[in-house]
């Protein structure tokens, strides 16, 4: 078929299926519309098919055409943006190649980086000098074009400019999603957006962060090099329509009907063990872990003092376990159950990958260009970190200001910025013995900072302990959703709606303490306290204090009440005890030492045994003077009650107390 027989033929097709949406869109002051390939092609599979092969040549001929269809359009710039492409028209980043060049195609990716939106020139009125004719010309070029010639007298030079047209563009840069780029680094594309498609609105959806899927023409751009340019190119995608492949939370649209479902299910005295079934209930058991979780989903309240320090909403959980323990399973499942939540795995993170980075980019972004890394891009939202003590530690330590502050500071070349990340972060870890061992504190089965250690709010051991009864109840509770039926998998509370109440939630409701929780708050933190004589453990610190205060507030939030009640007070104090029991018990003296839990560099009772070492040192110098035999110590603690004396030795190595001044022999510093 000729080019103007197409032409006139998808002329038609507006005409019958799309006139007063253009007309609607014209009264509203928009200069696009929305079209669905999947129409056009239904309605000629051969404009639909020449579309995709020469998109620039139809386009451009179609869209100057559209006065055809109303005067009105005849002088405007009316785009035509066109979304569901056949599934063979979505191509992975990493697929890109020559043959996609001035082709239509789908890519879908996070947005890694965007540039500010600048104006550029499109049309520029020049004047000849000699006959003051105007010549309009259009900049389609990357520099400014003059006219060749006038037309009217054939003059070359001394063009004035006399006027100029703009339109507002942004350049992004997409990456391929983290689902699909397990092993292998994420490749990423430039993406150039113009006009309507950089809309406040739009440059909302275009962030850094957010995955969105494009659709637009494959163009070339050449490469600078020292002294010209490369015959190597650089491909950057056009787009013409973009959408949000992920829902934000201000997208969430609520109906009436939504919301009466999220108040009736608030009202339910069921809500909490619903909660829990709704998290990953292919998974059996792990109640306390799931409506931990759920808490930290909907999240605490956030507090700026008068004299503006922030006190924190966000909830941090660690989950330590045993193989085998659905650790992974069910940080996937959490990650997926709010908006721009992320998973990612411990070995492949870097300090840069989680925080943020500086780039320097002349080409597109003129210069260095601030990169957020995953805490920034899930800001407001959650990051579930899996092997998580497998992060390297200098990265670990980009982590401090995150999590306690909310925020991420970077000084590099010439930015200094702060970006949010009020990120509440899901880690799970595994102990370096392979299995968790109750008698030993947290600091020697993880490696991971005692300060990084001390932030998380909640942490949780989950261990595969062989029991007849519950490794029955598991299997058939594997065997039952897995592979008869399914009713044991199905959440009460969908997906979809799940979200819509977490969002809910967060959007209406910000709890305040009550005297009556503040109370049992205070008494069971007090309680935990008073236990402390000198040299005995501490039970809980203000961190915890805090913690129990954000649960509570969650617990609130789940059933949209403004204020904290006693009930609220009593499930986070629940839920600090369990996590405080699992990880501070000090099995000799049978108290809970939160040194176990922080992973301080000695417990307590450590501590006093260090207290005795020191002085049966002190003791034996009088003896042999100030070189004492290993072998002498042994004994002599061993003999006082200290079977770990090797283990206490070494600690005390390691803190500087005592050294090796030879072989075999101890002194004190």
């Amino acid at each position: 078929m000729e080019k103007e027989k197409l032409v006139e033929k998808f002329l038609t097709f507006l005409e019958d299926y799309y006139k007063d949406k253009i007309l609607v869109a014209l009264n509203e002051g928009r200069n696009s519309i929305e079209i669905d390939f999947h129409e056009l092609e239904k309605y000629d599979i051969e404009i639909a098919d020449y579309l995709l092969e020469n998109p620039d040549e139809l386009l451009t001929v179609v869209e100057s055409s559209l006065g055809e269809l109303d005067p009105l359009l005849s002088d405007k710039r009316f785009h035509l943006r066109f979304f569901n492409l056949p599934e063979d028209r979505n191509v992975r980043i990493r697929n890109l190649r020559a043959e996609h060049i001035g082709k239509l195609i789908v890519v879908d990716g996070i947005v890694k980086r965007a540039s500010e939106v600048r104006p550029e020139v499109y049309e520029i009125t020049f004047q000849c000098p000699s006959c003051n004719e105007l010549i309009v010309v259009k900049q389609e070029a990357r520099s400014l074009k003059g006219p060749d010639a006038c037309p009217n007298c054939g003059n070359k030079k001394g063009f004035k400019q006399v006027s100029e047209k703009f339109y507002d563009t942004r350049w992004i840069v997409i990456e391929e999603p983290f689902e699909i780029t397990s092993g292998e680094r994420p490749s990423d594309l430039i993406v150039y957006l113009k006009e309507d498609l950089v809309t406040p609105k739009m440059q909302f959806k275009t962030d850094p962060g957010n995955r969105i899927k494009v659709t637009g023409i494959l163009r070339q751009l050449p490469r600078k090099v020292k002294g010209g340019i490369s015959k190597q190119m650089e491909i950057y995608l056009d787009a013409i329509h973009v959408e949000s492949v992920e829902t934000e939370w201000e997208e969430i649209e609520i109906t009436e009907e939504d919301e009466k479902k999220i108040i009736e299910l608030a009202k339910d005295p069921q809500i909490y063990d619903k909660l829990v079934a709704s998290i990953a209930p292919t998974i059996y058991g792990l109640e306390d872990i799931k409506l931990a979780i759920a808490l930290q989903l909907f999240g605490g309240e956030e507090h700026i003092q008068k004299d503006k320090s922030r006190v924190r909403g966000e909830i941090h959980i660690l989950l330590i376990g045993d193989p085998s323990t659905a650790k992974s399973q069910l940080m996937k499942v959490a990650s997926t159950l709010i908006p721009r939540a992320r998973y990612v795995s411990g070995k492949g993170i870097t300090g840069v990958g989680i925080t943020a980075t500086v780039v320097r980019d002349e080409e597109l972004f003129g210069g260095w260009v601030l990169e957020a890394g995953a805490l920034v891009l899930c800001n407001k939202s959650l990051l579930a970190i899996d092997e998580f003590e497998k992060i390297e530690k200098q990265d670990m330590i980009a982590m401090h200001e995150a999590m306690e502050m909310g925020q991420i500071s970077i000084a590099k070349a010439n930015i200094v910025a702060t970006l949010p990340a009020k990120t509440s972060i899901l880690a799970g870890g595994n102990p370096k013995f392979g299995r968790f061992d109750p008698y030993l504190p947290i600091k020697e089965q993880i490696e991971v900072p005692e300060t990084i250690l001390s932030r998380f709010d909640l942490k949780f051991a989950i261990r595969d302990i062989p029991n007849p009864e519950t490794d029955e109840k598991i299997v058939s509770h594997i065997l039952q959703a897995r592979h008869f039926g399914g009713e044991a998998a199905q959440p009460p509370i969908p997906p979809e709606l799940f979200r819509k109440y977490v969002a809910y939630a967060r959007k209406n409701c910000h709890p305040k303490l009550t005297p009556e929780a503040a109370e049992e708050i205070k008494k069971f933190f007090l309680n935990l306290r008073s236990k402390y004589v000198e040299g005995s453990p501490v039970s809980i610190t203000f961190r915890q204090y805090e913690a129990l205060v954000r649960l509570a507030e969650a617990s609130a939030r789940v059933q949209l009440r403004n204020e904290v009640s006693r009930e609220d007070a009593l499930r986070a104090i629940r839920l600090m005890s369990v996590s405080l029991r699992q990880l501070g018990f000090e099995p000799q003296i049978g108290t809970i030492d939160i040194d176990r839990v922080e992973g301080a560099r000695a417990t307590a009772m450590q501590r006093s045994k260090i207290r005795t070492v020191i002085s049966l040192i002190e003791e034996l110098e009088k003896t042999y003077g100030k070189e004492i035999p290993f072998d002498e110590i042994v004994k002599k603690a061993k003999s006082s009650g200290i079977e770990d004396i090797e283990e206490i030795l070494r600690k005390m190595q390691q803190e500087g107390v005592i050294y090796s001044p030879r072989p075999g022999f101890i002194s004190r510093v």
